[in-house]
């Protein structure tokens, strides 16, 4: 299974961004999926999380600002973010919780699309 993350770049403060996600391989079912990031020096935090069904989590520094979407028809996750800050520069990470045509359950990561903002 790959997960590939489409959409970082620099953006001004205020601007915005879309990233997308799709999944592929061996993929029988795919639960939740999700947005992280990581910025220089820090942990990996969560961003956004949704579930099959279109239930959604955000971490508090970007609920109103970040929308977490998915189509469960392209095995992809998105990720709107608007009235990015500075402190929103990191490097941010798909993930899924994927069954596999195997049977198994298990995470995936991406490999990471870095996001900067900055004037």
């Amino acid at each position: 299974v790959q997960l590939v993350e489409s959409g970082g770049g620099l953006v001004q403060p205020g601007g915005s961004l879309r990233l997308s996600c799709p999944a592929s391989g061996m993929i029988r079912s795919i639960n939740a999926m999700g947005w992280y990031r990581q910025a220089p020096g820090k942990q990996r935090e969560l961003v956004a999380t949704i579930t099959y069904k279109g239930n959604t989590n955000y971490a508090d520094s970007v609920t109103g600002r970040f929308t977490i979407s998915r189509d469960n028809t392209k095995n992809t996750v998105y990720l709107r973010m608007n009235s990015l800050k500075p402190e929103d520069t990191a490097v941010y990470y798909c993930n899924a919780q994927v069954t596999t045509l195997d049977g198994v359950l298990r995470a995936y990561w991406g490999q990471g699309t870095q996001v900067t903002v900055s004037s």
